[in-house]
């Protein structure tokens, strides 16, 4: 789990995906899945929004006991 309150650049599976913890949002930057869906996704804070690359078999979600913008999980 990363919190959504320290900005940092995290890379997926040795790479295959890039997520950016900005501002208290997560951002999927760069995939190198063919279509890309994942990143034209927007950014996600909220409880239980999330961001999925099926190519890669990533999902990023945010989740809170809170409902708020406390924790992304990359799975």
């Amino acid at each position: 789990a990363y919190s959504l309150l320290e900005d940092q650049e995290i890379e997926i599976n040795n790479g295959s995906n890039i997520l950016v913890i900005k501002d208290g949002e997560a951002d999927m930057i760069d995939a190198n899945c063919p279509d890309k869906l994942c990143v034209k996704q927007k950014s996600i804070s909220k409880n239980n929004e999330n961001i999925i690359c099926l190519p890669n078999k990533v999902i990023v979600e945010v989740e809170s006991e809170e409902n708020s913008e406390y924790d992304a999980v990359v799975n």
